[in-house]
């Protein structure tokens, strides 16, 4: 296996392993941009291909590139509380 896929290269790999509905960073210019997004407009999607060039999400919508990310509920401990 190759540890050192990241970005959009990931979540190819993900799929072609057999992964369903990813949670990721997605944008139309670059994979360092998909992640800036996330600072200001936090848009993400699930993906569940990648046909043609292009990542597909649940809602039908393609992307150029997708980068996975996590999403988890956040602890009390974590909100400063």
């Amino acid at each position: 296996m190759n540890n050192k896929l990241t970005g959009s290269d990931l979540t190819r790999a993900m799929l072609k392993r057999g992964d369903q509905q990813i949670w990721c960073a997605v944008e139309d210019s670059s994979d360092e941009e998909a992640m800036a997004d996330q600072i200001n407009n936090d848009f993400t999607a699930r993906i569940v291909s990648f046909t043609d060039g292009s990542f597909f999400c649940t809602g039908g919508m393609a992307w150029l590139f997708a980068v996975p990310i996590k999403i988890s509920a956040m602890s009390l401990g974590e909100a400063g509380f």
